[in-house]
């Protein structure tokens, strides 16, 4: 009887073990899904030139995908050259341009956004715009305003033998997201010179929309859950990708991204525009859940001076 008694408590601490391991795996596994890829810059906030803490290698990397650094992401050094870095970054997002990795430049880092970089070969800036002057009206003038609107190196753009534009979406891609983007182009198309139709035949289109995951071939791999949501390409490649991890919607629904939004984000790169510093421009680099907005007058702006229209 004591024996039985004994296997029978085993058995019960065995398989108590065994729960707790089991939920301790899926809790993990749960949070690891949860957790932004970008989560690694809160272990870094308040380093600055000098330091040397794990998870710096991990930034320079970070400023690399976005076009602040080029290579020299091999090392957990805090040198002068990350230093310069992080001061462009600052400026290109209006922070103050300490060098220093403090709590606000971290906040934005973090911050979900697209995947094209906001400096390319080190040839563009999300500052490029020029300052526009206001009239004067008896002595009295509004503070002028100042377009932050970006192109892509050497300013690729459709010719104008296409200002009719025909897009596609892969097969898999879901009926609320074919509306959405559908809406974003007709958005497009209602303030600038082009049109848009949807074509039937994917290969032949001149612009394809596509979810995808991970490394999808195209040499920019998404990173799963709250980093990177989309990316595009300058004219006239023509390829949109959503992140397909991502929690999507259509309009502003808590705890979720505008399909909408981002589309005229994306689209505007497929007709030329880089990132702009304007905070509120649907060009601007970072998105946030439970947000959608139209286009703002520094995204119409660019496009127009791109154009010269």
């Amino acid at each position: 009887m004591a024996s039985k008694c004994t296997l029978s408590l085993f058995t019960i601490t065995f398989l108590f073990v065994l729960l707790s391991l089991f939920s301790h795996a899926t809790s993990s596994e749960t949070h690891n899904k949860n957790t932004s890829p970008f989560e690694f810059l809160n272990h870094l906030k308040g380093c600055h030139k000098g330091d040397k803490v794990q998870g710096i290698q991990d930034l320079k990397k970070y400023l690399e995908k976005f076009g602040y650094l080029n290579g020299h992401s091999d090392n957990d050094d805090f040198d002068d050259i990350l230093e310069s870095a992080i001061k462009t970054y600052q400026l290109n997002y209006h922070l103050k341009a300490t060098g220093t990795l403090d709590a606000k430049t971290v906040s934005k880092m973090m911050m979900p956004r697209c995947g094209v970089p906001d400096i390319i070969n080190g040839t563009t800036s999300m500052r490029s715009g020029k300052k526009r002057h206001p009239h004067h009206h008896s002595g009295h003038g509004s503070p002028h305003t100042v377009a932050h609107y970006s192109f892509f190196p050497e300013n690729p753009k459709w010719p104008s033998s296409k200002y009719h534009l025909t897009y596609a979406f892969d097969q898999t891609t879901p009926t609320e997201a074919r509306d959405a983007v559908a809406r974003a182009f007709a958005t497009w198309a209602g303030n600038t010179h082009f049109s848009f139709s949807q074509s039937q035949t994917y290969e032949n289109a001149d612009l394809t929309i596509s979810f995808a995951s991970g490394d999808h071939g195209d040499g920019n791999p998404f990173d799963g859950r709250g980093g990177t949501l989309a990316h595009a390409f300058a004219p006239t490649n023509g390829r949109f990708h959503y992140d397909a991890d991502e929690p999507w919607a259509v309009g502003a629904v808590e705890g979720a991204y505008d399909l909408e939004t981002v589309a005229l984000h994306e689209i505007g790169h497929l007709l030329g525009l880089g990132h702009s510093s304007v905070e509120g421009a649907v060009m601007s680099s970072t998105v946030r859940t439970g947000f959608a907005q139209s286009l703002h007058a520094d995204d119409i702006q660019g496009i127009k001076a791109l154009y010269n229209t």
